[in-house]
């Protein structure tokens, strides 16, 4: 059995894509504590420059808190701004018009959300739909199971897995195991809307740019 064990983040990339295509069990790590370092309130995109973040700001409150009791700071406007960057970047995009309306109610019902948990996994469900994205591995988080432990070499040895895949480059946010395995990857270059190609960014980037031809893409992943 091949085990994922992630942070929920706020939009997936390829690599996480590509870890819960070849896993057969995902585990969200969502008691974990919280990290500014971590991607689960940003996502990288794709500017002129190169890359840079989109956000959502949480609660002064409960940066130590797990993941899943973290809020969405509301008395800041982040929606906003976050609309702004995605049409700053991606106006030119091929199918940039034709989901933009989708995609901009989305993010404006983050006013509905009290959990920054909940609203990314909102953000990732329609996210999916729009690219007819399907995971068949068994999903839990880590708030569901009994006996759970951050220590990843035991909890894949409890799970009984024998292969298991953390988050890329998370060193300095998830508790890294021995016995991790690296995922086969190679980051596949794609088309677009600026000069040159920049890895890792979100599944955002590939939606304006390639909408219902991202099929092509996620066949390249190995």
């Amino acid at each position: 059995m091949k085990l994922a064990i992630l942070q929920p983040v706020l939009i997936p990339d390829l690599h996480d894509l590509s870890t819960m295509m070849t896993a057969n069990h995902i585990v969200y790590q969502d008691t974990e504590q919280w990290s500014r370092k971590g991607r689960t309130h940003r996502a990288l995109i794709r500017t002129p420059e190169g890359t840079d973040y989109i956000s959502i700001p949480v609660m002064t409150a409960d940066k130590k808190k797990s993941i899943n009791k973290v809020r969405i700071d509301h008395a800041r406007d982040w929606i906003s701004p976050m609309l702004r960057s995605l049409k700053f970047n991606y106006s030119n995009s091929v199918y940039y018009d034709f989901y933009e309306p989708e995609v901009r109610a989305d993010i404006e019902m983050g006013h509905n959300f009290e959990y920054l948990l909940d609203f990314s996994l909102f953000l990732r469900k329609r996210l999916f739909q729009f690219l007819e994205l399907e995971i068949s591995a068994k999903i839990d988080f880590s708030s569901g199971m009994e006996g759970y432990t951050s220590d990843p070499d035991e909890f894949a040895k409890q799970l009984g897995a024998e292969i298991y895949y953390q988050e890329h480059d998370a060193r300095h946010y998830q508790r890294q195991g021995k016995n991790q395995s690296e995922l086969k990857f190679t980051h596949p270059e794609y088309r677009q809307h600026f000069e040159g190609f920049e890895p890792w960014c979100c599944l955002y980037d590939l939606l304006f740019q390639y909408g219902p031809e991202s099929f092509r893409i996620f066949e390249e992943l190995d």
